[in-house]
């Protein structure tokens, strides 16, 4: 087991700062979650840097319960209340997506807004390299993590009950203009690189108005796959979700093969691909393209560019959290040399549009 696999897998005991009282939390399940029967053990999940997420554990039953942190926050950050709906609307389909039991609005409970979910069990890998396993199983991973993505960009998202779920045009120009704003007020130093991207961004977005369910975070260590075989089985981590343009998800998962190889982030760069049976950038796409009925990806420096800098931005958010306090994780980053390497690479992608 690598050392990032090792960090971020299983469950520890929860941490002081994110603790609450049990027994409420299992008198509210009594009466919300169908079938729960006590009493009821809380273990911490190790991996995630945003909402704290938890495993219930009965004697018959375990749950995952996802909260919003303790403490100031964010504007529209952290949004249980949109992951909750979203998880609800697509076990409609036969999307891969853990079953939703209830949102829990009063913070009365545990201190902050949660929901309760089903608990899929699988493997979550969260080294890209897939170093245990073997080049096909590698192959087919990639290969359904895409066809994953391909399946929920299908899906109309009026008909499982998402209209409203976000506004139906202009989804780049909208999020260029929240993540500069989130960017803004997560703020530790000046990077002047940052700046210049915040003004060039919302000149340079290509006319596009095509819409689908977007997940906003869609990457290897967000989905559970099947226990023995290569294929996924579940995809979590839905808080960025919302309705947009569908290459701002597809272009974000191929951030591991643009991020530089740099101790503390996954990526793919240095790699012979090839060999062991991970798909090159030119091959995925490939995929993609055929996956979703498309020729090719126009102004994909545009969107490389992008999605960079909207890394940078998530990064600094992560860095304003450690330094207020509110992290879910204890590994969360503390410095923003990575939000400094990632404009970086964006104004690069940006000088090629």
């Amino acid at each position: 087991m690598t050392e990032r696999q090792h960090k971020f897998s299983g469950t520890k005991e929860v941490q002081q700062h994110l603790s609450f009282d049990h027994l409420k939390l299992s008198a509210w399940m009594d009466e919300n979650v169908a079938d729960f029967s006590g009493p009821l053990t809380v273990k911490e999940f190790k991996g995630g840097q945003s909402n704290p997420t938890y495993q219930l554990i009965t004697p018959t039953n375990r749950y995952v319960l996802r909260r919003k942190p303790p403490g100031v926050l964010m504007p529209s950050a952290h949004a249980v209340d949109r992951e909750y709906r979203v998880i609800a609307a697509l076990g409609k389909t036969d999307f891969p997506i853990p079953k939703a039991y209830a949102l829990c609005e009063d913070v009365d409970v545990i201190g902050t807004m949660f929901y309760v979910m089903e608990m899929v069990d699988g493997r979550i890998f969260w080294d890209l390299s897939l170093p245990d396993q073997t080049k096909s199983e590698r192959t087919n991973i990639y290969r359904s993590k895409l066809e994953t993505l391909a399946r929920l960009q299908k899906i109309n998202p009026s008909e499982i009950g998402l209209d409203g779920f976000g506004k139906t045009e202009n989804y780049i120009a909208r999020q260029v203009h929240r993540w500069s704003k989130i960017y803004v007020a997560s703020e530790t130093k000046k990077i002047p690189l940052m700046d210049k991207l915040n003004k060039w961004l919302p000149d340079n977005i290509p006319d596009s108005q095509e819409l689908s369910v977007i997940h906003g975070d869609y990457r290897l260590d967000n989905m559970v796959c099947h226990p023995t075989e290569p294929k996924v089985i579940a995809v979590l981590d839905w808080e960025l979700s919302t309705l947009g343009h569908p290459l701002g998800d597809f272009v974000y998962h191929l951030a591991p093969w643009m991020l530089p190889n740099m101790e503390g982030i996954s990526s793919l760069s240095g790699l012979n691909l090839s060999e062991m049976g991970i798909p090159t950038e030119e091959e995925y796409i490939s995929m993609y393209c055929k996956l979703t009925d498309r020729n090719e990806i126009e102004n994909l420096e545009f969107y490389k560019a992008y999605t960079m800098w909207r890394l940078a931005a998530i990064y600094q958010g992560i860095v304003k959290r450690v330094e207020d306090g509110t992290a879910a994780s204890a590994d969360a980053y503390r410095s923003t040399e990575y939000v400094e390497v990632f404009a970086e690479e964006a104004w690069k992608y940006a000088q090629l549009v």
